[in-house]
């Protein structure tokens, strides 16, 4: 097992090396090596020597958050795969996970912060799927929460938000494939 390297940061030594000799000369005998691991991360001003540790792993998640993201390729290719080569959704899939991630493809595909009638968002949405059932794909927008529309369904608008991981993959890849297609 490789170990970890914990970088040590000290504003001044002198009061670090204080506090070491300290709790050196305090002990009765000859301090473990964990001993003394605990007794450096004291001097520096943390707890023990996991606090340490700990400390340096959440700066390391802070510093680079997106590190930390999986993307489940085997659900974006399965969800890839009910689109044709322009980019339609062939048939509304069975699996909720699948429709829920196609529905991400369609959020992408319309204007943000642009109010439209029920029937431009139709319009839209017939020129993205091949089985002809705009509704559904607009009442599953709205429900899950990727549109606003007013109380009497007048005006609709795409909700501003960050797609998930496997979302953000589908949506390059169509559009990568309606370029291509396109092109």
């Amino acid at each position: 097992m490789s170990k970890q390297t914990i970088p040590l940061v000290v504003e001044d030594i002198s009061p670090f090396a204080r506090a070491l000799a300290r709790q050196i000369n305090d002990g009765k005998e000859k301090p473990s090596h964990l001993s003394l691991m605990n007794m450096v991360s004291r001097a520096a001003g943390f707890r023990n020597f996991q606090h340490l540790r700990a400390a340096h792993v959440a700066g390391g998640r802070l510093a680079n958050p997106h590190a930390v993201e999986t993307i489940d390729h085997q659900l974006v290719e399965r969800t890839l795969n009910r689109f044709d080569s322009a980019g339609r959704l062939l048939q509304w899939p069975s699996r909720r996970k699948v429709q829920d991630l196609c529905l991400w493809a369609f959020w992408s595909a319309l204007p943000a912060r642009t109010l439209m009638s029920e029937r431009d968002i139709n319009a839209r949405l017939r020129e993205m799927h091949s089985f002809n059932d705009p509704a559904i794909l607009r009442r599953t927008l709205f429900s899950l929460g990727m549109m606003t529309r007013n109380p009497d369904g007048s005006d609709y608008c795409r909700k501003e938000q960050a797609p998930p991981p496997e979302a953000r993959e589908l949506i390059s890849l169509l559009e990568a494939r309606r370029r291509d297609k396109a092109g």
